[in-house]
């Protein structure tokens, strides 16, 4: 499995924006798909984005399109969630997941994703 470790989070009123940062260690992190999870209290944990092993492909929940952008850099072992015009309902602890099974498509299913990050809490005030 890889280590992966997110920051990034933090308090941004309503209309802001943060970037969140996942980085990896441990194994070859292009030979990973990730993405970002999230999950707000008292709700289960979401599929927000993801991205293919080489950035080429990427995709997004409804509720981030437009508004979130997945992007990867292999050489830094990193994957990245830039947040723009964030509203109170992006209120959450964000995880970023690793997914080493080879894939024809970007997977929004939990179980398809073998290492996770603790998580970085990202809170948006109105």
């Amino acid at each position: 499995q890889v280590q992966l470790v997110e920051s990034g989070g933090g308090l941004v009123q309503a209309g802001g924006s943060l970037r969140l940062s996942c980085a990896a260690s441990g194994r070859t992190f292009s030979n990973y798909a990730m993405a970002w999870f999230r999950q707000a209290p008292g709700k289960e944990r979401e599929f927000v984005a993801g991205i293919t092993r080489s950035g080429g492909s990427k995709a997004y929940a409804d509720s981030a399109k437009g508004r979130f952008t997945i992007s990867r850099d292999n050489a830094k072992n990193t994957v990245y969630l830039q947040m723009n015009s964030l509203k109170p309902d992006d209120t959450a602890v964000y995880c970023c997941a690793a997914d080493g099974t080879l894939r024809t498509q970007i997977p929004i299913r939990i179980k398809a994703y073998d290492s996770w990050g603790q998580g970085t809490q990202v809170t948006v005030s109105s």
